[in-house]
């Protein structure tokens, strides 16, 4: 569920703005995906406060793997291919393994590291850097926002990992999401003073706001939970390999070579990394 929601959410994403402005279309993500969220958990009798030791993750959640992976993100969008975007944004490999070594003293099997391996050199091979005109410097700075995106997305994976919440995740996405929503405001307010999201653009926001991101976020932050670091890094590629074909078959964005040989990569180092 998780790779096909996200793995398709930056071509939509990328064609909603050409009627909408990075920040507000991100405000409005995470704004819609507070107010469905919290109405689904009120019509539950689950909508509730979150506890002192949801904190960590609440604010890790809605400032990290939320807020500033939306700014950093949406912006970089109108820089960056969608295809190349859903890569690098997700490609959490490069940080959630020596993180997760470092910092929650897992034990990695080496066929995990190799199966991590396979899955760089085929995000290298989608990514195409020699197709990158690295005298731009919008481009240079693109492909670093969407690193430092994939960086703060790690971070929070971590800290729900070394700090579980007691609270079932779905019950503090409103919470999150309304964290997010404060954050990435006053970015629109200051960056994109005549922004907003224009008619065209809304079918593509309330697909996005209500649909991928509370379903997609709760998977993907069940995903980084509860598996291992290894293989929930690895099986993060999937997304973008997924990301690819949605832009490549949509957007008419470029196909060859490297999209055969990366998602072959990819899907082989998934399952690499799925044994035990």
């Amino acid at each position: 569920m998780a790779i096909v929601l996200f793995g398709g959410a930056w071509p939509v994403t990328k064609a909603a703005l050409a009627n909408a402005t990075p920040m507000w279309f991100a405000m409005g993500r995470a704004g819609l995906a507070a107010v469905a969220c919290a109405v689904l958990l009120a019509a539950l009798g689950r909508l509730h406060l979150p506890k002192r030791r949801d904190l960590p993750s609440v604010f890790a959640l809605g400032l990290l793997q939320l807020g500033a992976f939306f700014i950093l993100a949406h912006a970089a969008l109108m820089i960056v291919q969608a295809g190349r975007t859903a890569i690098i944004s997700a490609v959490v490999t490069y940080w959630l393994i020596p993180l997760s070594v470092l910092v929650l003293g897992e034990k990695v099997p080496a066929h995990r590291w190799v199966a991590a391996g396979l899955g760089l050199a085929g995000v290298a091979a989608l990514t195409g850097p020699w197709g990158v005109d690295w005298s731009s410097m919008d481009q240079v700075l693109g492909h670093l926002m969407l690193m430092a995106a994939a960086l703060f997305w790690t971070l929070a994976i971590v800290t729900t990992r070394k700090w579980p919440p007691p609270t079932p995740v779905f019950e503090l996405l409103p919470w999150c999401f309304g964290l997010a929503t404060l954050l990435i405001l006053p970015f629109a307010l200051v960056l994109e003073p005549s922004g907003g999201i224009f008619g065209p653009a809304w079918p593509y926001m309330l697909y996005i706001g209500l649909i991928v991101a509370p379903i997609g976020t709760w998977c993907v932050i069940e995903v980084g939970r509860r598996l291992p670091g290894a293989v929930a890094s690895v099986a993060f590629l999937l997304v973008p390999a997924f990301g690819v074909l949605v832009s490549t078959l949509w957007l008419n964005e470029p196909i060859g070579w490297d999209m055969a040989v990366g998602g072959t990569l990819i899907v082989l180092s998934v399952i690499l990394a799925s044994r035990p």
